[in-house]
């Protein structure tokens, strides 16, 4: 996910179903003679940490990986368009969001075996995994995670006459804390005491639905086919950024946010707590001082919106073995912690949350912590529901958040009927 677009962690709307069947060829795999080259894409929004990756392990192994690197919002097509072609890499991610539909779609190939041959298969990121998973068959395994978390300004809580160690407990909690900051800093209009993406369907989804899994509670049926977002769980976590924003505690331009600028704002020291992609905590400025907590319900628990890529290997490549040497050493211990955790990122495994990288920042350990605690929804019209701006979900949710709360019945049943198409 980019910082700076939440379309990118859930994703741009998605296309159409894929209407051309892929044909895998039968017959045994030509033996491998020499190195070889694989190729791989990547959406742009996972391209800093693709890039890693891959550099790392093309200067330590025989077998070489050509990545392409994709714009988010073309993506999709460009998937569409090679599989229709029978022309896609050995080697592809995609948002975790939409891979049960390239499996469904037969796009990845069956790696069920490869992956129960690991020893640490039990520990890959549970989200991820589920996703990837179709009729008890593994076809992915996790590339990149973004979780969502709860950033707090300790300057402001400071100044504001709050704890500064100590951040929100709970959604409550988190809804005092900014109206406190928003009273006592507030005035000048340069100070908020929270934040959101209030027309943008994508940063509901990211930032509000953790705190609903956090209170025990579902926002859809296992299947992705009923909504649950008419439910007291889901209600409750309305009413308190209904009353933030009728409070005039979100910021002034929170209601016409669309995306690619919500995050801007904290890194600015205008916000005193907001819900923000766990990847923007390397990104800020260096001298800031800033506290990380779950996302939690609104009396408690903890979650988080386990965002990012999947990856697998192409239904029709040529090279099965080399493109699994690539993805397998990906989930290594090495992989992981020198390349991974070197950079602040969050681990595809929850065995090495603790690792010496991160163990030198004690938010780190609590974002890695979270991998095995949060949820990733399933949909397969996850995008067309959630994501477009024309969906019935944005409707919802602002008709919940700004407008007529009467109206939240009959869009759940719109979104109900959007899932079952």
């Amino acid at each position: 996910m980019s910082p700076r677009s939440p379309r990118r962690l859930v994703g741009a709307a998605l296309l159409g179903v894929l209407t051309l069947p892929i044909m895998v060829a039968c017959g045994e795999e030509p033996n491998q003679i020499g190195p070889v080259t694989v190729t791989m894409w990547t959406r742009a929004a996972t391209q800093a940490q693709s890039e890693r990756l891959v550099q790392a392990y093309n200067k330590s192994h025989k077998n070489q990986v050509k990545l392409t690197v994709i714009p988010t919002d073309n993506y999709q097509p460009r998937i569409a368009a090679a599989a229709g072609a029978k022309q896609l890499p050995d080697i592809f991610a995609s948002d975790v969001i939409f891979v049960p539909n390239y499996t469904s779609q037969g796009l990845f190939m069956d790696i069920t075996d490869r992956v129960a041959a690991l020893p640490y298969k039990d520990k890959l990121a549970p989200s991820h995994m589920k996703l990837g998973t179709a009729q008890n068959k593994s076809y992915t395994v996790p590339h990149t995670l973004d979780l969502s978390v709860w950033f707090w300004n300790k300057d402001l809580y400071r100044k504001a006459g709050l704890d500064p160690e100590k951040g929100p407990s709970t959604l409550k909690e988190f809804a005092e804390q900014a109206t406190t900051v928003q009273q006592k800093l507030g005035k000048d209009g340069k100070v908020h005491g929270t934040f959101f993406g209030g027309n943008c369907g994508g940063c509901y989804v990211f930032t509000f639905w953790p705190s609903v899994w956090a209170a025990g509670a579902q926002v859809m049926n296992a299947e992705g086919t009923a909504s649950l977002n008419d439910q007291p769980a889901m209600t409750d976590v309305f009413k308190i950024y209904r009353d933030l924003y009728e409070n005039k505690a979100t910021g002034p331009t929170a209601k016409e946010e669309q995306g690619p600028t919500w995050t801007g704002f904290f890194p600015k020291g205008e916000i005193a707590v907001m819900p923000m992609p766990s990847t923007t905590l390397g990104l800020m400025p260096p001298d800031m001082k800033i506290g990380v907590a779950p996302i939690a319900g609104p009396d408690g628990g903890e979650s988080t919106f386990v965002g990012g890529d999947s990856v697998g290997i192409s239904a029709t490549t040529a090279q099965p073995d080399a493109a699994w040497e690539f993805l397998s050493w990906t989930l290594s211990d090495e992989a992981q912690v020198e390349v991974m955790a070197k950079n602040k990122d969050v681990l595809a495994r929850t065995d090495l949350s603790g690792n010496k990288y991160s163990a030198e920042d004690p938010r780190v350990v609590l974002i890695n912590s979270l991998v095995a605690k949060g949820q990733t929804p399933y949909a397969l019209r996850f995008g067309q529901t959630f994501n477009d701006p024309q969906g019935p979900w944005l409707r919802l949710a602002r008709e919940a958040v700004f407008g007529d709360a009467a109206k939240v019945a009959p869009l759940n049943a719109e979104i109900t009927k959007s899932l079952q198409q």
